[in-house]
């Protein structure tokens, strides 16, 4: 099983270390001046682009090795395609050989009832008849012999020329014989063809098949690895996320605290202006008494709408 520290090795992957992340506590963000957390909003969000960055980076890789997962499985879908279509035409020989097979038998069985009918493979052959008739003549043309012998040798000279003329009339009633033989050899032939191409073929089929235990045993291993990158792209992508999420907490803290700086600066003018009414309606005051007012004091009176 490869691990995550394999996959960053062999895909040249950027490992995320946990010592660049930054970090927001609560006293942090509710104790923080507005400069630290200027500076912090600015930390965090420089981490969460190099961590969105690194997870794009980790996605791109993932989405790779599972296109190449996929392609694998592909492939070792049409090595099975193609190995049950080879085992299909295996299927088809072997019917057609077997069929072949037991049409040559019958008729290899015809063939010998035939040589049982015909009785040719029993007793001796015709060039055995045809030598032990010439031995027999031979003999009775060079020995005197008496009158006894010389019946008994010409009756066995006889005895043997008939059953010659029983065989070789045999023989020629053996081209039944000849052509059923012929046919049978033919069937056995062509059987012997199919059984070829049976082994042939099963042969391809094996191939395949080996081919596509390869392809998706490949497809698996790309897939764990597919897998730790998802992994990986995940670990990134909520490392950043959190870093955002730290970050628009941040952006608020700002904010509410510029709307105080803002509330206070609103106040404290009021309170001046509240101030400077005061002292123009004491001036107003010394004016309708019928005091000589100054420059400045007239543009206090000018300034609060008393003149």
């Amino acid at each position: 099983m490869v691990t995550k520290e394999e996959v960053i090795e062999q895909y040249d992957v950027e490992a995320m270390d946990e010592a660049d992340n930054v970090d927001l506590s609560e006293d942090d963000l509710e104790n923080g001046s507005k400069g630290q957390l200027i500076k912090r909003a600015g930390q965090l969000r420089d981490r969460r682009n190099e961590l969105n960055q690194m997870a794009s980076e980790r996605a791109s890789k993932r989405d790779d090795l599972n296109a190449k997962t996929r392609e694998k499985v592909d492939e070792a879908q049409e090595h099975r395609e193609k190995r049950d279509e080879l085992n299909e035409q295996v299927q088809e020989h072997k019917d057609k050989r077997n069929e072949l097979n037991a049409e040559a038998n019958e008729l290899f069985d015809e063939v010998e009832e035939l040589k049982q009918d015909l009785e040719l493979g029993s007793g001796k052959s015709i060039e055995e008849l045809e030598e032990e008739i010439e031995d027999l003549e031979f003999r009775q043309q060079t020995e005197v012999l008496d009158a006894e012998d010389e019946r008994e040798l010409i009756e066995k000279i006889d005895d043997k020329r008939e059953k010659l003329a029983e065989k070789k009339e045999k023989v020629d009633d053996t081209s039944e014989l000849d052509e059923l033989v012929e046919e049978a050899e033919e069937v056995r032939s062509e059987a012997s063809q199919h059984h070829q191409k049976v082994t042939e073929l099963a042969d391809k089929a094996q191939e395949h098949h080996n081919q596509m235990i390869e392809a998706y045993r490949e497809a698996d291993d790309i897939r764990d690895e597919a897998d730790e990158m998802h992994e990986l792209f995940v670990e990134a992508q909520e490392a950043a996320d959190r870093h955002h999420e730290d970050f628009v907490r941040v952006q608020k803290r700002l904010r509410e605290l510029d709307k105080k700086e803002e509330e206070e600066r609103q106040d404290e003018r009021a309170e001046k202006r509240e101030e400077e009414k005061e002292e123009a309606e004491e001036i107003y005051q010394k004016f309708k008494e019928g005091e000589t007012l100054d420059t400045e004091d007239l543009m206090k009176l000018q300034k609060t709408g008393l003149l």
